[in-house]
């Protein structure tokens, strides 16, 4: 079996890399979409937008950037800002986990590094959520160092590219690709070959129907002169997501508040905001009023099902049964629960699900 370094000298044999790099920078300089992150390369701007991409299209984040480094435009104003006004600034973009941990990671750099964004490798890559990607894109971004930075925009790209067959779900492949990056990178522009490979991946070479007529790179692209555009990358599927039915219950008393519950400050969304929640396979409604006082000691009456909400997360399918109930005055000694009004559910973070139950509120 061939050595890494012999794998990639096969990979780009009669890979002309000069040629490859002037092509796609002085496209990407020419051609660059208008975006907030890049009217600056501040190592800051450019570390929010890159947590923000995840997993995110770039017009929805383009008005959660703005917001966010109007309302943190520093990182010492990250830093001792309150999580739970983060998480309200994050409301809606989903994988919350990326703004506790960045807010972590600022905080660290504040606290050790005087506010500024390391630019050494191994003190960027030691910080709180910041993976192979980020780092990549931080240093080469904003620092001009050429590291590579990985994801799956960049994987396509050059899977189609140097036509490789790896398949791009394991993490061997990614390595791959790193290394690979580590090659062919202009020394002179790492900004704009590493920014130009993730602009042509989202406007050009897209998942499906590649736009290969108007390539920048389409002379250097072994798929497309094997018309194996299509087929490439190689991806396996991942693992069917799981579906859990719940009642979702938005219950008022009679002072007209309604009652809410903060997640636990570990696992999934943790830290937000969301109505009381029973899952349906354990609890049908007749037993919801038997389960409810078990858990907060106090009586309800649900009265009616206004809304079934189904939301899609990564690994499983929450499907929520939305029921009305009321109760009475009863006092509520729970830690992480209170009755708010109904006017005051905008001071705190919700997931999207639980945004579109309060709407029900009103």
């Amino acid at each position: 079996m061939k050595n890494k370094q012999a794998q990639i000298n096969d990979i780009l044999t009669d890979f002309d890399s000069k040629k490859f790099q002037q092509d796609l920078i002085n496209w990407f300089q020419q051609e660059q979409r208008t975006l907030p992150w890049r009217d600056n390369q501040d190592p800051y701007r450019v570390w929010v937008s890159e947590i923000m991409l995840q997993q995110t299209k770039v017009d929805t984040v383009i008005p959660y950037f703005n917001r966010f480094i109007e309302k943190f435009p520093t990182p010492e104003k990250l830093a001792e800002a309150d999580e739970q006004e983060v998480l309200k600034a994050w409301e809606g973009l989903g994988y919350y986990s990326r703004a506790r941990n960045l807010q972590n990671a600022i905080r660290e750099v504040v606290s050790d590094y005087g506010g500024k964004v390391p630019e050494n490798a191994d003190e960027l890559a030691s910080l709180k959520g910041v993976g192979p990607y980020t780092k990549g894109a931080i240093l080469s971004i904003a620092y001009d160092k050429p590291e590579p930075a990985v994801d799956g925009n960049v994987m396509r790209v050059l899977s189609r590219i140097l036509h490789i067959e790896d398949d791009i779900a394991k993490q061997s492949t990614k390595k791959l690709f790193e290394a690979i990056i580590r090659e062919v990178i202009s020394q002179e522009d790492p900004s704009s070959f590493n920014q130009g490979l993730m602009e042509l991946g989202a406007i050009v070479c897209t998942p499906k129907s590649p736009s290969c007529m108007l390539c920048p790179v389409q002379e250097h692209c072994r798929a497309y002169h094997e018309g194996a555009e299509q087929k490439l990358p190689v991806k396996t599927k991942t693992k069917k997501q799981k579906k859990i039915p719940y009642a979702a219950l938005l219950i008022t008393n009679d002072e007209g508040e309604v009652l809410i519950q903060q997640r636990p400050a570990d696992g999934l969304l943790a830290n937000l905001w969301e109505f009381p929640m029973a899952p349906l396979e354990d609890i049908d409604q007749e037993h919801l009023p038997h389960w409810f006082f078990g858990e907060y000691g106090m009586k309800i009456t649900p009265e009616k099902t206004v809304d079934h909400i189904k939301h899609v997360f990564s690994h499983l399918i929450w499907e929520l049964e939305v029921i009305v109930c009321t109760t009475g005055k009863g006092r509520l000694d729970h830690p992480r629960a209170k009755f708010v009004a109904i006017e005051e559910l905008e001071e705190y973070p919700f997931p999207v699900s639980h945004q579109k139950i309060a709407k029900h509120c009103k």
